[in-house]
């Protein structure tokens, strides 16, 4: 199987959202920008966010099998897909490709 490095590209903050809707937490998110993680086998890496994961797995699995070309081309690099994990206040872009 194929190692998956996944980066964290971009996090968006919704300040309005959280004014609005958001009982104010502590620790919402520790990802930031630039962190890199290594996917070894399709499994969840150590210190990768459970509900950023949960938005990426099937990816991740599926390039660790040398599956690719999501959704007939959506990618430059067929072997590569761009999920944000599913924070409606914070959503992080990962990058996701076969190391």
């Amino acid at each position: 199987m194929n190692r998956v490095k996944i980066t964290a590209i971009r996090q968006t903050v919704y300040p309005d959202l959280m004014e609005k809707y958001e009982n104010p937490i502590e620790h919402a998110c520790e990802v930031h920008e630039g962190q890199v993680w290594i996917s070894i086998d399709g499994q969840q890496p150590e210190g990768l966010c459970d509900e950023a994961w949960h938005t990426m797995q099937r990816f991740v699995e599926s390039l660790a099998r040398g599956e690719g070309n999501f959704y007939d081309g959506w990618m430059r690099n067929p072997m590569s897909a761009m999920i944000s994990c599913n924070d409606g206040f914070r959503p992080v872009s990962f990058y996701l490709e076969i190391e």
